[in-house]
């Protein structure tokens, strides 16, 4: 049987098609990287990193390998989404192993699902590398579990961007008895505590805002659900923050109160 001219042609693109990781480089601090997550770096031909890949991780890139910046921040976008996606696309089919960095986790508010899905219907091989999220990362870091018997019993992620308001069930937010974890919200606080008192959640609702979590520079303000959106303004809050609604804010308190405790017994038993 003559082969057909379209199957060597396809055969031949498949041969010579790269491959695309889409690398989760979790919330800043370089040691939460996975092994996994490193090895792709370090097997790159071409790395593209967002915003929110830490100065500390970017410093693990192989010298020798092009890295470009194609992050997103609010209202300055470097590239449109859809030009990224097709430039994924065609650096994998020139036969290159693309290295795609986000910061935090690539399936959780980073337009993952979009990327995998334009690479794999052109045919491209594609991989996703799994980092530590934020709310897990930022929260760890800042002594505040997700969870806790007899205070939270579930988590629930909300982004706080959109193109005008927000289309969240404000009311089941409320009454959920979740810690509620706000990624990208600051420029929503009034909004998200406005919706949330309405929705009858308590005023004194304990709320963390963690600036540069995971980072040497990470701050970790605690406030209440009515006076938090104030305390971003006086703080001067800078992105990027995370906001934590929830009573499990209360054990930030409590877990460093041992720690003191501890120390000065120490200093005591020294003395």
């Amino acid at each position: 049987m003559l082969k057909q001219r379209g199957d060597t042609n396809e055969r031949a693109k498949k041969i010579c098609s790269g491959k695309v990781w889409l690398v989760g480089a979790g919330p800043g601090d370089a040691e939460l990287l996975t092994v996994k997550a490193l090895r792709a770096i370090n097997s790159a031909d071409i790395i593209f990193y967002d915003y929110l890949v830490s100065a500390e991780i970017r410093a693990l890139f192989p010298k020798n390998v092009p890295a470009h910046y194609v992050g997103k921040a609010k209202n300055q976008h470097s590239i449109a989404q859809d030009d990224l996606n097709q430039l994924l696309v065609k650096q994998a089919q020139q036969g290159l192993t693309v290295c795609r960095i986000k910061g935090g986790d690539p399936f959780v508010f980073g337009r993952g699902g979009e990327e995998l899905l334009e690479l794999r219907t052109a045919g491209i091989e594609a991989e996703v590398i799994p980092g530590i999220t934020s709310a897990s990362g930022c929260s760890t870091y800042a002594d505040i579990p997700l969870t806790h018997r007899g205070l939270s019993q579930g988590c629930t992620f909300v982004t706080g961007h959109a193109e005008k308001s927000l289309d969240v069930n404000w009311d089941a937010l409320a009454q959920l008895n979740h810690t509620l974890v706000f990624y990208m919200g600051l420029t929503r606080a009034d909004e998200i505590a406005a919706k949330l008192l309405a929705g009858g959640l308590a005023a004194d609702t304990p709320v963390a805002i963690i600036e540069n979590g995971c980072r040497q520079n990470q701050r970790d303000i605690i406030s209440t659900l009515q006076d938090f959106p104030e305390a971003v303004i006086r703080e001067h809050v800078q992105s990027p923050a995370l906001i934590i609604v929830g009573e499990v804010v209360r054990m930030k308190e409590k877990l460093q109160m041992q720690v003191q405790l501890h120390t000065a017994e120490e200093k005591y038993l020294l003395a």
